[in-house]
């Protein structure tokens, strides 16, 4: 599986979403992405004021607030 997370730099949406769902994934041994938007036109297209954004295997999981119901289910883990 290949997590994801688009970002933006000084962005504290970004990194609540980055430490609510970094224990989930190392929960199943995977390792977090975390791509800067702004680094990429493109990207900066595609998800805009959106972010943050978690993709797992490029399916966007959850975007703006961390929904850890929706990455647990997603990671196939059980509720907490």
């Amino acid at each position: 599986m290949k997590a994801v997370l688009y970002s933006r730099r000084d962005c504290h949406l970004c990194d609540d979403m980055q430490a609510a769902i970094t224990p989930l994934l190392a929960q199943r041994g995977l390792q977090l992405a975390v791509i800067d938007i702004d680094t990429d036109p493109a990207l900066v297209e595609r998800f805009g004021v959106r972010i943050p954004v978690f993709t797992l295997d490029d399916e966007i999981i959850c975007e703006g607030r961390p929904d850890e119901a929706a990455v647990r289910d997603a990671l196939g883990l059980s509720g907490a």
